[in-house]
């Protein structure tokens, strides 16, 4: 939770536009990606080798959804404990309900696991805004990690962002809530969910 804040910024959706003046590549398909530089063998090869999966027919890991992403699991992780995981495929108005507990001052990283199928996705994002409990519309940090872009295949990818330091001190302990989105350069919301985590003096307490 160590970015620069932002003023004036008052929806997930509103920090997407801050970046306004950035303008993404065009979305290329497979086809256009294997064709580009075709004259450097090893560069073929290795496109090849990355969307070869993908070049054979489309993958498809699950049929009956349509999506080209589907987000997994978000976990956070620290240092010599177990990973606390939120699971992202069922009824996500219920993830506020399962609490993090989070020790001030510790260090951790945030992960998410997802799918991607049928296409490549280009510019992936994942955006998130924390707010504290019990002081309405005040957000205390956001941030904007940029993915990357992704082929389709059968296995899981996963993303981990840099480490952060979670706040210390008296003031900073208490219930927070998290705007969390996940999104890419043509502002396609892939999944949008929120959660909550407590900041406390020990792990215990």
């Amino acid at each position: 939770m160590t970015e620069p804040k932002l003023d004036h910024v008052d929806s997930v959706d509103d920090e997407l536009e801050i970046d306004s003046n950035y303008k993404p590549p065009p979305e290329k398909t497979i086809e256009q990606i294997l064709e580009a530089d075709k004259e450097d063998e090893s560069l073929r090869k290795y496109k090849e080798t990355l969307l070869g999966e993908a070049k054979a027919g489309g993958v498809i890991v699950e049929p009956n959804d349509p999506r080209k992403v589907i987000v997994k699991k978000l976990a956070l992780c620290v240092a010599d404990r177990p990973d606390m995981e939120l699971d992202l495929t069922g009824d996500i108005s219920q993830l506020k309900k399962q609490t993090f507990v989070i020790k001030e001052g510790v260090s951790y990283k945030i992960r998410i696991d997802f799918v991607v199928q049928r296409e490549i996705v280009h510019g992936l994002k994942y955006v998130q805004k924390t707010f504290r409990l019990g002081v309405p519309g005040v957000t205390v940090d956001k941030m904007t990690h940029m993915v990357g872009s992704y082929p389709p295949k059968m296995e899981l990818h996963s993303y981990t962002t840099p480490a952060e330091d979670a706040p210390s001190g008296i003031m900073a302990r208490g219930s927070y809530t998290v705007s969390s989105l996940f999104t890419d350069d043509d502002k396609h919301e892939h999944l949008k969910w929120e959660w909550s985590f407590d900041i406390k003096k020990d792990w215990k307490e």
